[in-house]
């Protein structure tokens, strides 16, 4: 097995395992940000690695599109981590002009872009769950409240997944009901 055979494997498995902990449903959206240096095993933002963006948007892809679920791919900081995602998932009035690049949007956003049926780009988007591989910080595209979810298949290549679902508020105070099929 290649190494980009392998980052793809790892990406499947690790979005597979948030997809049956967070109990996501079709429709839903999952936010995936991703340092295409750090999985080589380096700084971010230093080493941008086309190939190894394709081959986890790649693994990352069958997953959710096999059962029907939006990825929201969020572009690195040269874009204010603007997100790509199909044009079907948002509102036409959300949508900005910009194309992601390795070099201002990152590896994985232009393998998304590229790849991706309709796709467009937005600044905002709040995802019902994410993968953050190499501590890119996407918790600014979760909805309220965001919960994390421990991953077995917590590494890809050198760098590390933090992985979230989100859960609606708990309102009311210590008489308020609380439905346990949300939690």
């Amino acid at each position: 097995m290649t190494e980009l055979e392998q980052y793809r494997d790892q990406a499947s498995a690790a979005v597979e395992e948030l997809i049956q902990a967070a109990g996501l449903r079709r429709g839903q959206i999952v936010v995936v940000g991703c340092s295409t240096s750090a999985v080589a095993g380096q700084r971010i933002g230093t080493a941008s690695a086309p190939e190894i963006g394709q081959a986890i948007f790649e693994g990352i892809r069958s997953q959710l599109y096999s059962r029907g679920l939006y990825l929201a791919a969020q572009c690195c900081e040269h874009l204010n981590r603007a997100i790509v995602v199909e044009a079907k998932a948002v509102s036409e009035d959300d949508i900005v002009n910009v194309v992601p690049r390795p070099k201002a949007g990152g590896s994985f956003a232009t393998a998304a872009y590229a790849c991706m049926p309709g796709a467009v780009v937005v600044e905002h988007i709040r995802a019902d769950a994410g993968l953050d591989i190499g501590g890119v910080l996407i918790g600014m595209h979760l909805k309220e409240v965001a919960v994390p979810v421990q991953l077995e298949n917590d590494r890809i290549g050198q760098a590390m997944i933090l992985a979230a679902r989100t859960r609606p508020k708990f309102i009311g105070g210590e008489r308020a009901v609380y439905d346990d099929k949300l939690k």
